[in-house]
């Protein structure tokens, strides 16, 4: 498992290979890489991502572990970017092996709705006309119903 909170870019091929190098006990590789959008058609300048170093680290360790506990998972990468992001920029991304497809994507998915939800990340949109804190969706906490009562987050 390896668990990243880093201020610099990404190499998404670089990482996916390195996930992937030497594995042979596994059937399947699901990655997913978050990308900044800019829902306001062309008025975001940056986001801005703040976190509590060591605090964030060790939140997604947690459900990292809890993913591995939860599916038969052979490993799990989790990156996340801070700091100020473009659009077009990673802001993400999460890797799961498993020996079956299902356990991969189901894994990849409860982390994904976690750092969308729960993770202690906070977001700003700095845009031409001014800077707002990003709040929490509807639809983002809707997809964690699927796992209520199946996860400490």
């Amino acid at each position: 498992m390896r668990i990243a909170v880093q201020e610099e870019a990404f190499d998404l091929g670089a990482e996916a290979n390195a996930f992937a190098a030497g594995d042979d006990a596994n059937g399947a590789i699901v990655t997913f890489t978050g990308v900044v959008r800019d829902l306001a058609s062309g008025d975001l300048d940056v986001m801005e991502i703040e976190h509590y170093p060591g605090m964030t680290e060790r939140a997604l360790t947690k459900i990292a572990q809890e993913a591995q506990e939860r599916w038969s998972l052979g490993d799990v990468l989790v990156i996340h970017r801070h700091g100020r992001l473009a659009p077009g920029d990673r802001i993400m991304m999460v890797a799961t092996a498993a020996p079956h497809r299902k356990d991969a994507f189901e894994a990849a998915e409860y982390l994904m709705d976690y750092l969308k939800s729960r993770a202690p990340f906070w977001k700003k949109e700095i845009t031409k006309s001014g800077a707002e804190w990003v709040a929490a969706k509807d639809e983002d906490e809707d997809a964690l119903t699927r796992w209520d009562g199946k996860s400490q987050f």
